[in-house]
C-alpha cells in the first residue's frame, strides 16, 4: 500500500468518524466501540497468520489489507494517526 493510499484510507476513516454515514461499516465499527474494534483486529491477525501459512500471497495481501484497515480504525478511535507510528519507527531507527 502506498503512502497516499494509506493516507486516503485513514482520511476516509476519520471522515466517517466525524460525519457518520448510514450503512457505513466504518461508522458502525466506531460506534460499536473499542472492544469490537479490538475483536476485529484480533480476528484479522489470525487470518493473516493462516493466509501466510497455507493460502498463498494473494490471500495474504487481502488479509493484510483487512488488518491494516482495522488497525487504522483503532488508531482513529484512540485519536492516534499513522504519523504517530511513523514517529515511533523513526525514533527506533536512531
Amino acid at each position: 500500500m502506498t503512502d497516499s493510499a494509506l493516507d486516503f484510507l485513514f482520511a476516509t476513516i476519520c471522515e466517517r468518524q466525524a460525519h457518520p454515514q448510514p450503512g457505513s461499516y466504518t461508522a458502525q465499527l466506531l460506534r460499536a466501540g473499542e472492544d469490537e474494534i479490538l475483536k476485529k483486529v484480533g480476528e484479522e491477525s489470525v487470518e493473516v497468520i493462516l493466509a501466510a501459512k497455507a493460502q498463498g500471497n494473494v490471500r495474504l495481501v487481502e488479509e493484510l489489507a483487512d488488518l491494516m484497515y482495522h488497525v487504522l480504525v483503532l488508531m482513529a478511535a484512540r485519536g492516534l494517526s499513522p504519523e504517530d507510528v511513523a514517529h515511533e519507527l523513526e525514533r527506533r531507527r536512531k
